[in-house]
């Protein structure tokens, strides 16, 4: 095993630059490199130690298979004094081969049942610190084994999530089995007994420290027999009698912190216990409705001891605790941890209180009550910035889940707080939660990536994040084999990928190629992961560059997987959005032809416009929108039963989202550039429920389309609006083949009715006059144009050849939306037909609609230019302008278009 040492090289764009090197290194190794390699086998043992002892488990055991010194290095006591199994499934078959290496292991933390039945086959008997999460399903024969083979157990928590199996009888197994325990924290027991409570006094002398927290009974007066006890916490429990408490406890003779908060405990207890007790140093009363409302406040008698509470400033009151007063109040925690002169009790209190305060807090934020905002800003969101800089690695942890879990309001839409997210940033917490990422405890990765990623939804925070080099950060803990470090880390991705500012660093940073490996590395039994790898991807595919590294990355294949097999909702419409971001840049990209050509992607889309989720749906009818446009696309959805499932689709959307309305009925139009999608879209019924679409938008009584175009035409308050509706009449009415994608009309002999062609159950064809709709839907296309009309500007362009002049009519008739709409080359075409229409109104219209698709800088303007050129477009845009019938409408919108054309030619000669 060999390595080469070269010289460091850094790059400045496209240059390398040879950093500073040092003469009397530099000579021993130009001489290294030429007379020999360096053997790392050859290291000390006590630094190849020191090496693992800063690795992961997985990154240890991976280094400790590469020989045989290092396989026997790496089973050292010394590095299996502590192990943290949470991130992984422990089965008895794991355990068991854990055996070998973990008789000296003295602190261990797992999660969930599962695990929790394996512990005693890591014959682990030395074992002094037992912590376990997510312990819903553990019962009282689990943990009553558990606690039976490890005697020399001194601290046991489980928690912070309700232990609802555990009862009285696993407490009085405890206290039969470990006589050694000093620290006994459990949470979410139903009752917790006398009997239960006694036996741990009576058993368990050394027992200084318990937590009964969220409990739905706790025997009061046997609290009061455990004379040992220094530290008692309380918090969330129901049904206190507090009467009962102020009579008893404030006898327990060695009582230094108590916390009671988030109860219901009322000033005359608080008073009482701090008044009489004579050991009591620290009363945490946080988050106690009742002791907090205002009349309350003034009763409370603290007697010099240390009360803290919502109404106390808490930096202020532990800053008194100490002798010397720290200078600034809100650094109390840092500078006692700096402190060279410990004092053991001091050490124990301030120990025990970021312990209470980090659960305290994360508790608060879960519940998220009314009317805290002043709290978390002057002094929630500093406690926490804190505790995430303690030396206990659980408090890190729930600090780092507290920030993550504050700051958000609403978890449907992912809204958050400004001021608090903001509060964090202005506190340097960018800068600590990233430097906690790095870490390689994984379990500080991934609460530290949460709260990266819940920040980053406010656009200020997520620009500190990234000029900290946070996306790099991510970038590299989304390639994690931890998953949940690896769903943090892509939910971090996926909120600062909404920044355009921010997708070409992502990309930079390999997070595009991470993103899709997440997907192939945990295609299974990752929802979460992979819902947020989607997510980003899709944000990501938006810009076009990005959605070339998309593709080449293999996220095409990756995104198709998930539409095809993924059956959690979450994801399907991630995918799908992701895809039809993807489709969105025919013009500029390939990426909608090979979307289309993926095997199985058109069939899975259109299998995901029958979810039972809007969304799904949305998103699916989103990408078959956008992958229509493609010829080879329009022709394999409709073979694919797309006509069938969006004819449905429209008929089942009437009262859903405008989004989904839109996308239904765009994929429609998309796929009825296809004379034989246009008929078969009638057939399967389509056209009857999207003008029942159209007229619910509109909210007009009249039957048939035209009406409900009309007044879309003129009276909605959207201008985009009222420009579809306005191409929707000028299509119908230039021709013998009246359409306009998702409207379908069929000339019949006698020229003055047409009929819908397939009609709904509860609905026939109606016959209605074609003049008279005719004139109604001209007037309204004219009047519509005519908004966009200003006499003196187009007086001054019809008289003038200059720039200017016609640079002022396009500034005015410009709809700034239809620069992002994209149309087929067959569109395109029948504008130009229409210039040609004998009707002055629809000559105005088609130029007016040629100046909106070809104006410089909308999204898809070259595009256009290139389908126009190619039919010839300039030499009837020339007839128009200099027609003498013409309009001065269609002649000034046909030169503007002309100059549009010219435009883009040069640009694209120049490129």
């Amino acid at each position: 095993m060999s390595r080469r040492v070269r010289r460091k090289v850094a790059r400045r764009g496209k240059e390398k630059v040879v950093l500073p090197s040092y003469p009397e290194v530099e000579d021993e190794v130009i001489g290294s490199e030429k007379n020999e390699v360096v053997d790392w086998t050859s290291l000390p043992d006590d630094t190849v130690i020191q090496l693992m002892s800063c690795l992961n488990y997985r990154d240890r055991a991976s280094l400790s298979s590469t020989c045989r010194t290092w396989r026997a290095l790496g089973a050292s006591p010394c590095l299996w004094s502590s192990l943290d199994l949470r991130a992984h499934k422990c089965d008895i078959a794991m355990a068991a081969s854990l055996a070998s290496r973990c008789m000296n292991l003295q602190k261990l933390r797992f999660r969930g049942a599962e695990s929790a039945d394996s512990i005693i086959h890591l014959q682990a008997r030395n074992l002094r610190e037992l912590s376990g999460d997510y312990c819903r399903k553990i019962t009282d024969a689990t943990l009553s084994v558990i606690v039976a083979r490890h005697e020399a157990l001194e601290s046991l928590q489980l928690g912070p999530d309700f232990c609802e199996r555990i009862t009285s009888d696993a407490v009085k197994a405890i206290a039969l089995c470990c006589p050694k325990l000093k620290k006994l924290r459990l949470s979410g027991i139903r009752d917790i007994c006398g009997d239960a409570i006694n036996a741990l006094a009576k058993l368990c002398p050394n027992l200084t420290d318990i937590g009964f927290l969220d409990c739905l009974n706790v025997d009061e007066v046997a609290l009061g027999n455990v004379l040992s006890v220094r530290f008692l916490s309380v918090a969330g429990t129901s049904n206190m009698k507090w009467g009962v408490v102020s009579q008893v406890w404030h006898k327990l003779p060695k009582l230094v912190g108590l916390d009671v908060s988030r109860t219901d405990v009322g000033p005359i207890t608080i008073s009482r216990l701090l008044t009489s007790s004579k050991s009591l140093k620290v009363l945490c009363a946080l988050n106690c409705p009742v002791l907090e409302e205002e009349n309350n406040i003034s009763a409370v008698k603290s007697k010099g001891k240390l009360l803290l509470a919502l109404f106390t400033d808490i930096f202020k009151a532990l800053a008194s605790l100490f002798a010397e007063t720290t200078k600034n109040e809100k650094n109390v925690f840092l500078d006692w941890r700096n402190s060279k002169n410990k004092d053991k009790n001091l050490n124990e209190i301030m120990t025990w209180l970021e312990w209470i305060l980090s659960h305290i807090l994360l508790r608060t934020a879960e519940s998220n009550p009314q009317g805290l905002d002043d709290f978390w800003l002057k002094q929630g969101a500093g406690l926490l910035l804190s505790l995430m800089q303690s030396t206990q690695e659980d408090v890190q942890e729930r600090a780092a889940t507290g920030l993550a879990t504050f700051v958000v309001i609403n978890d449907e839409n992912a809204s958050i707080d400004c001021g608090r997210a903001e509060a964090v940033m202005k506190d340097g917490g960018i800068r600590l939660l990233l430097d906690l990422a790095k870490s390689w405890r994984e379990g500080l990765q991934s609460e530290a990536a949460k709260a990266i990623a819940n920040l980053s939804v406010n656009a200020k925070v997520a620009k500190a994040v990234a000029e900290e080099g946070g996306i790099n950060i991510l970038a590299v803990l989304a390639r994690s084999m931890n998953r949940l470090v690896a769903e943090e880390a892509a939910g971090g991705l996926w909120n600062l990928s909404v920044g355009e500012e921010h997708k070409g660093a992502i990309a930079d940073a390999g997070g595009v190629k991470a993103l899709v490996d997440l997907i192939f590395k945990w295609s299974s039994g990752g929802d979460g992961v992979l819902e947020r790898a989607a997510g980003a991807l899709a944000n990501l595919a938006a810009d076009d560059k990005c959605s070339m590294e998309v593709a080449l990355a293999g996220g095409v294949h990756a995104l198709v997987m998930l539409a095809r097999s993924c059956k959690f909702e979450g994801v399907q419409e991630q995918a799908a959005r992701a895809l039809a971001n993807l489709a969105a840049h025919g013009d500029s990209n390939s990426n909608n032809s090979a979307v289309g050509q993926e095997a199985g992607a058109l069939e899975a889309l259109v299998q995901l416009t029958r979810s039972p989720h809007e969304g799904v749906r949305q998103e699916a009818a989103g990408a078959l929108w956008n992958l229509s446009f493609d010829d080879r696309n329009r022709e394999a959805i409709a073979a694919a039963g797309g006509v069938e499932a969006l004819v449905v689709l429209a008929q089942s959307c009437s009262n859903a989202s405008p989004g989904l309305q839109e996308r239904a009925a765009g994929a429609l139009w998309g796929l009825s550039v296809s004379e034989a999608n246009c008929i078969a879209i009638g057939r399967e019924g389509g056209v009857a429920p999207l003008i029942a679409l159209a007229r619910s938008e509109a909210e007009v009584m009249e039957e048939g389309g035209v009406p409900a175009l009309v007044h879309l035409c003129s009276s909605s308050g959207s201008k985009m609006a009222r420009f579809m509706a306005a191409l929707a009449l000028a299509y119908m009415f230039d021709g013998s083949t009246y359409k306009m994608g998702f409207y379908s009309f069929h000339a019949v002999d006698r020229m003055d009715e047409f009929a819908l062609i397939g009609t709904s159950t509860e609905s026939t064809s109606k016959c209605v006059s074609l003049d008279g709709a005719r004139r109604m839907a001209l007037k309204h296309i004219e009047a519509f144009v005519l908004t966009f009309s200003d006499p003196q500007a187009f007086a001054t362009a019809a008289a003038s050849s200059a720039p200017a002049a016609l640079t002022q009519v396009t500034e005015r008739a410009r709809i700034q939306e239809a620069g992002h709409l994209r149309c087929s080359g067959a569109e395109i075409g029948r504008f130009i037909t229409m210039l040609r229409n004998p009707s002055s109104v629809l000559k105005s219209c088609a130029a007016f609609a040629l100046l909106q698709f070809t104006i410089p800088g909308g999204r898809h303007a070259m595009h256009h230019a290139s389908l126009m050129q190619g039919a010839g477009a300039a030499r009837v845009l020339r007839a128009a302008a200099a027609a003498a019938a013409a309009p001065i409408e269609a002649k000034i919108f046909a030169r503007i278009v002309l100059r549009n054309l010219e435009h883009h030619h040069h640009v694209e000669l120049s490129i």
